[in-house]
């Protein structure tokens, strides 16, 4: 399974908005030249993620986007789903019936991965990425 921009790009526009949150909103361009991101293309990913409800705007020359929710109370899962729809490790577990699904190891071992791609990703919250990135910093320097 890879991940595409948009949820790579959209993981990385919320974690800086769980970063700095209750400290105000965070203007699109501050969010776009940090990360390298087209700030056309950040645009349509925050409004994808402002209408599954975890970004807020704020109009006007202080404006800019924030979280619409605690960094405890969003998950990885929530952003990647909302930008890239269902995580799934193979096409294959995506059809109903193949004929095979009761003796198929190799989807008994997709199954597998695909639920512990969600176990992680379910129970990673934006918090916890903020405590990761202040560990990284801290070690590093």
């Amino acid at each position: 399974m890879l991940l595409s921009t948009k949820g790579r790009y959209g993981l990385k526009a919320s974690l800086e908005l769980a970063f700095f949150y209750g400290k105000g909103p965070l203007n699109l361009k501050s969010i776009s030249e940090k990360y390298n991101i087209p700030e056309s293309y950040l645009e349509q990913l925050l409004s994808k993620l402002k209408k599954s409800g975890y970004i807020d705007t704020i109009r006007g020359k202080q404006g800019g986007y924030l979280l619409a929710k605690e960094p405890k109370d969003i998950t990885v899962g929530m952003i990647l789903r909302a930008l890239e729809g269902e995580i799934t490790s193979s096409d294959c577990l995506k059809n109903d019936k193949c004929g095979e699904e009761n003796t198929c190891v190799t989807r008994i071992i997709f199954e597998d991965i695909e639920k512990s791609i969600n176990n992680i990703i379910d129970n990673t919250t934006l918090e916890d990425m903020i405590h990761k990135r202040k560990q990284i910093y801290k070690e590093a320097h």
